[in-house]
């Protein structure tokens, strides 16, 4: 019996599973068609008021752009560079704009603003004054427990938050992450 190399035989197993992956993909692509299966007109019919499903409202990308712009127009009409990042409701960036002359470092604290103020739906300002009763809470990943992150609330929920960075002062950086807030109630 002939011994077969290494190579070969993994050169084989590649060539029968990509063979094989071709041959499903074209089974699946074949068997589909544009008529709705039962599975989408069942979940297009399911019943709004079933207690097993949540609704969410979260914040499209234009609305976010549109906000960090605003956001961006507001500190440079103060004459500030800054970097203003949007998260939604998971805390996952939407829009992240570093505006010109912005410190290197201003992204990412805009981000950490922002994902900290949706998490605890508050001003980073105020979270930052929490810190003397619990310190333990700037350890958490991500958080960035300075002035400078505004929550986008619907219905008193948070939905979104503004996270800005680069100016001289936290208060300065809130005020324009407000600005954004403001220009989505427009």
């Amino acid at each position: 019996m002939k011994k077969i190399s290494m190579r070969t035989r993994v050169l084989t197993g590649a060539v029968a599973a990509a063979a094989l992956g071709a041959g499903t993909l074209g089974a699946v692509s074949a068997s589909a068609d544009t008529a709705q299966t039962p599975a989408v007109q069942a979940a297009a019919k399911a019943d709004p008021q079933n207690k097993n499903l949540t609704e969410t409202t979260e914040l499209t990308v234009e609305a976010a752009t549109k906000a960090a712009q605003a956001t961006l127009d507001a500190a440079a009409k103060a004459g500030q560079h800054v970097s203003v990042a949007v998260v939604d409701r998971d805390g996952i960036t939407r829009v992240l704009l570093k505006g010109d002359g912005a410190g290197p470092q201003s992204p990412v604290s805009a981000e950490r603003k922002a994902f900290t103020a949706v998490s605890w739906n508050a001003p980073t300002s105020e979270l930052a004054k929490r810190l003397a009763q619990a310190p333990n809470l700037k350890d958490i990943p991500g958080t960035l427990f300075l002035a400078g992150g505004a929550p986008v609330q619907a219905k008193g929920a948070p939905i979104a938050a503004i996270g800005v960075a680069g100016a001289p002062s936290g208060d300065l950086d809130e005020q324009f992450a407000q600005a954004g807030v403001a220009a989505l109630g427009k």
